[in-house]
């Protein structure tokens, strides 16, 4: 993908909005980590705040990114994209249309955030 045709990075967690649902998150990632469906909360969040190397890529990088939860997701794209996507998700805004820029199986088995990172640099 040419860098120039990228409008935005938007994010999708598999998770719903809301503090409660912020809550039973974070209790999930610490009472029972293996069952927790987010690897891409979990790359970027710790149990209660933003994790530094992620912070510190997000404001920096120059590119314009877009953070969803899967309902915020469904309730803004249903429209025009429906539900032709798993969660979580890294999509590229491109020319009114949004391609996959990091698919949920490969997004599930990255390990933390540099990998993350490294992957967003390499395909944008």
């Amino acid at each position: 993908m040419e860098n120039n045709s990228l409008e935005k990075i938007v994010f999708v967690y598999n998770a719903d909005s809301g503090k409660r649902n912020a809550i039973l998150d974070s209790l999930h990632k610490v009472l029972k980590p293996s069952t927790y469906n987010c690897n891409l909360c979990d790359i970027t969040f710790g149990i209660l705040h933003e994790k530094k190397e992620w912070k510190d890529f997000r404001t920096t990088s120059g590119y314009d990114m877009e953070f969803l939860h899967k309902d915020e997701f469904q309730q803004a794209y249903a429209s025009k994209f429906g539900h032709r996507f798993s969660f979580p998700i890294v999509l590229a805004a491109v020319s009114e249309t949004l391609e996959i820029l990091i698919g949920t199986e490969e997004l599930n088995a990255l390990t933390d955030a540099t990998s993350l990172i490294d992957l967003i640099k390499a395909r944008v």
